[in-house]
């Protein structure tokens, strides 16, 4: 009769887990603002939430820049010059329907956060408080490009 040796849980389920605690701060983040002062200022408020940030200026730039960067959160203005940050959200969700895109604008407008809304963002926050937008980004960090 063989006696039968308990194994230990394999490593593989450590290493998961430890690859998974690396990579809980990693977040990437394109920001969408016409406005350069506040495109900046976006960016160093949220810079330690992300190891990488990509900015462009314009909505018709959000599609090519989702496409090649692959950013977990787009932060994208409403109003901007040759393509409003509204049909920027629709054309990137089209394009990748699991995109997360919120809104960062002036305008506290419920019209516009209804059409933000039907375009595919998750949220809508004013310029004039960043703070509820950067809690919203630490909460979701966690859930971020999991191993």
């Amino acid at each position: 009769m063989c006696a039968r040796i308990p194994l230990k849980p394999p490593l593989v389920d450590t290493v998961a887990v430890v690859k998974y605690i690396v990579r809980i701060n990693e977040m990437r983040l394109l920001i969408v603002e016409d406005n350069g002062q506040m495109r900046e200022m976006i960016k160093l408020f949220l810079r330690d939430l992300a190891d990488e940030i990509a900015e462009r200026g314009d909505g018709s730039e959000a599609l090519a820049a989702y496409r090649e960067f692959a950013p977990d959160w787009v932060v994208m203005d409403i109003g901007m010059g040759e393509l409003d940050g509204i049909e920027a959200t629709r054309q990137i969700i089209s394009a990748f329907p699991l995109a997360r895109i919120v809104m960062l604008t002036q305008y506290d407008d419920p019209a516009l956060r209804q059409a933000a809304s039907e375009a595919g963002a998750q949220g809508y926050y004013t310029k004039g408080n960043l703070l509820p937008l950067r809690e919203m980004l630490e909460r979701e960090s966690v859930l971020t490009r999991p191993a």
